[in-house]
């Protein structure tokens, strides 16, 4: 056994985090490649809600979009309000919500983004209101990827 392997700090074992009930099931992105000239890109996402909502009042869905050398950013967010479910049949299925976030291919400052592979991260949370404004109870994982601007 090497003296370096022998003294190297091993960090224990973790179970790995279970997967959150919110989640993304499904992501498409259009046009892609995507022409700023040409109008909007969407991102239209089905969001799973969990069966309990626990308080939640609000579903955020928000993506960050980034050029390769982060010189150009651009963060979407929308908003939607939840209902609570009306006094229906229990369902099996936990409800699932349609969100479409619109880019209009500005970065940050205005500037209509450069040619180029963007990266993107897409995620849903949950928010409730509180006292001093909403407050995250739920965020699912993210969903990543890359677009062509051209």
């Amino acid at each position: 056994m090497s003296p370096g392997a022998a003294s190297a700090k091993s960090k224990p074992a973790k179970a790995p985090r279970p997967e959150p009930e919110l989640k993304v099931l499904e992501l498409k992105i259009s046009p892609n490649p995507y022409r700023v000239s040409a109008g909007a890109l969407e991102f239209s996402a089905i969001v799973q809600l969990p069966k309990e909502l626990d308080g939640a009042t609000i579903l955020e869905v928000s993506s960050l979009v980034t050029s390769p050398s982060k010189t150009s950013i651009r963060f979407l967010s929308q908003r939607k309000p939840l209902e609570s479910p009306a006094a229906t049949p229990i369902s099996t299925e936990p409800p699932k919500v349609s969100v479409v976030l619109t880019w209009d291919g500005m970065d940050h400052t205005k500037v209509p983004a450069e040619a180029g592979t963007y990266h993107f991260e897409l995620r849903a949370k949950l928010l409730s209101n509180g006292e001093k404004g909403p407050r995250t109870l739920m965020v699912s994982w993210p969903k990543r990827g890359t677009l062509e601007v051209r």
